[in-house]
């Protein structure tokens, strides 16, 4: 199988993903001279001229060819979702905030799925705008709040955060609280809503549980070659939950932003394209079938993502596999699809197993198609310094450090999100 991180993160998955002996590409001499698909020109050759004739042809053209052949299609739609409220209180974090924990009910026919969103609104504020995202170990791991609720789900051991026989338990509440800025989100007027991945589709090579069930066919084991997995699994969860969120008076539901570190960025990134509801979408460190170039191959490359964590992508995308080259598209054009509302992509310096130049590149090259908005992108192909941020409608800074969420990080973010969010 494969891996996503960096460093000793890397080593980690390479140890609990083995596969054949790979050696990733860290020299910049080393990438292919490649072409960069063009955001402008349809398949067939057409010339795209305007905003509308983006909206019209080409933004559905590559919307199409990222489902069929990256991520997947959802192959139905759900007869119900449930919201049920199962905690609450209105003093909070030392009266800081409103905290609801919410349970969601997918229903399908016989089958139902249910997970949990643990939300967090200023008390300052009336209607907030907010950041929803994923977490990746449960909800009671990113705060030290002894009220949020220890997830029973099936979790990836990890002694070091308290976490074995594949179930977390109080030993490992508060141990991603680093990443979760959630006084500074607070404090400038945001809302948090925070979901544990493993409830909605547990992260193993294994379509016998999860969402996917859901809408299996009598006798169906996994999905369909062209049908979603797990990234898109995970999308489709940040959708439901912002149905939930339209139904919060206190949250502003037009500005939601989605957020995802690493391969949770890849599903905010594809959540934000397939939902347009979302007001902008966070890319943190995502890199391979995130915002990284795939064309680049440096660092983590398309064969070795399929290898390693063959459930994240549909299996149309293994014709790619060492292929790249044959990819009539590329992620600038994902993250195109974002476009006219704000993106941001963020990098970090030691985490070159994500390809911060090519995060950036992809970024960069999003320019045109925002110009045809009348919004500011990148239009420079110079990276900029270490820890020197462009905030534009399309964002990016590479910070100091490794594949993580920062303080530093969230404090771009905030910045970013009061002008072009708020």
């Amino acid at each position: 199988m494969k891996k996503i991180i960096n460093h000793t993160i890397i080593l980690l998955f390479m140890t609990h993903f083995s596969s054949a002996q790979f050696e990733p590409n860290y020299d910049e001499a080393k990438v292919p001279v490649f072409p960069i698909p063009d955001l402008l020109t349809t398949f067939s050759g057409e010339i795209i001229k305007n905003s509308e004739d983006w909206n019209t042809e080409r933004r559905p053209e590559l919307l199409n060819f990222f489902e069929e052949n990256v991520y997947g299609k959802v192959p139905g739609t759900l007869d119900n979702a449930s919201f049920e409220v199962v905690e609450r209180n209105e003093n909070a974090l030392n009266g800081k905030a409103h905290r609801k924990q919410i349970e969601v009910t997918l229903q399908k026919g016989s089958r139902s799925l249910q997970f949990n969103i643990l939300l967090y609104l200023p008390k300052h504020k009336d209607k907030a705008p907010l950041f929803l995202g994923y977490n990746f170990f449960g909800n009671h791991t990113i705060t030290t709040d002894l009220n949020v609720l220890v997830s029973k789900a099936w979790t990836m051991n990890n002694e070091k955060l308290g976490i074995t026989a594949n179930h977390a338990t109080e030993a490992s509440r508060g141990v991603r609280a680093h990443r979760w800025a959630i006084d500074k989100i607070l404090d400038k007027g945001f809302g948090l809503a925070v979901i544990y991945y493993g409830e909605v589709d547990p992260d193993k090579n294994d379509f016998s549980d999860g969402l996917h069930t859901l809408f299996y066919s009598k006798g169906q084991k996994q999905p369909k070659a062209n049908e979603w997995g797990s990234i898109a699994a995970w999308a489709f969860g940040l959708s439901r939950a912002l149905d939930f969120l339209e139904k919060e008076k206190q949250v502003d539901a037009s500005k939601v932003i989605a957020f995802g570190h690493s391969r949770l960025g890849k599903a905010a990134l594809w959540a934000a394209a397939t939902d347009e509801r979302f007001a902008g979408v966070i890319s943190n460190n995502s890199g391979c079938g995130g915002a990284a170039l795939s064309k680049r191959k440096f660092g983590e490359t398309v064969g070795r993502i399929n290898t390693s964590f063959p459930h994240w992508f549909c299996d149309n995308f293994e014709k790619y596999n060492e292929n790249e080259e044959a990819l009539p598209i590329d992620q600038h054009q994902l993250l195109a699809l974002i476009a006219p509302r704000p993106l941001y992509v963020a990098s970090a310096e030691e985490d070159q197993w994500a390809d911060p130049k090519g995060e950036f590149l992809s970024a960069h090259y999003t320019f045109p198609v925002y110009g045809l908005f009348g919004k500011e992108g990148i239009t420079s192909q110079r990276m900029p310094e270490v820890n020197q941020p462009i905030q534009n409608t399309v964002a990016y800074h590479i910070r100091t450090g490794i594949h993580d969420v920062t303080d530093y990080d969230w404090e771009q973010y905030l910045i970013w999100a009061k002008k072009f969010i708020e």
